[in-house]
């Protein structure tokens, strides 16, 4: 009788149950790029509409549906941005570690990048809900919800950066003397 010992990571025995469902979807999304015949038809488009019609007809089809006429480029750019992040969420929250702790670092740089416009408008007293707009959405986190208007540099450290997965890698090296220095 051999005892049931968990598999080792790249073993294909538990595989289906570890990786199967999240497989089958990056594989079902890589089926729904765009191929070289939906790039021809779109370089026949005359307008944006006409790339809208074009798209609804691929799995793309859906995200620009609600949008009125005339498209303008800062709405599709908008649209694929979001539909990108959704679709990321989703594989981030059905993944399982190691894969679910790299897909995190990939956010980090967006954090960052979100964390360092707050910061700097909050230096050159910049609406925070305008600042928030700005942000990239594969970046935002729980506690940038919570920052309001009124608050100073210092007040911002404590309460985003070190509420946020990038503390582990700031607390060492920036402290709030350093925030006051650049205020």
């Amino acid at each position: 009788d051999k005892m049931f010992t968990p598999s080792a990571p790249g073993d294909f025995t538990s595989y289906s149950v570890r990786d199967g469902y999240l497989d089958a979807i990056v594989r079902g999304m890589q089926l729904g790029l765009l191929g070289k015949n939906d790039y021809d038809n779109l370089t026949q488009c005359d307008s944006l509409d006409d790339m809208k019609l074009q798209l609804q007809s691929t799995t793309y089809g859906d995200f620009l549906v609600n949008e009125p006429s005339p498209l303008h480029t800062p709405v599709i750019s908008e649209k694929c941005t979001l539909k990108m992040v959704e679709d990321f969420d989703y594989l981030r929250q059905n993944s399982v570690y190691p894969l679910s702790k790299f897909l995190d670092y990939i956010t980090y740089g967006y954090m960052i990048d979100n964390v360092v416009l707050l910061i700097a408008g909050t230096l050159h007293k910049r609406d925070v809900g305008e600042l928030k707009e700005k942000c990239h959405p594969l970046g935002l986190f729980e506690t940038m919800t919570s920052i309001t208007v009124g608050q100073n540099i210092v007040e911002l450290y404590n309460e985003v950066l070190i509420d946020t997965p990038l503390a582990p890698y700031i607390q060492d090296h920036l402290t709030e003397e350093d925030l006051d220095e650049m205020d």
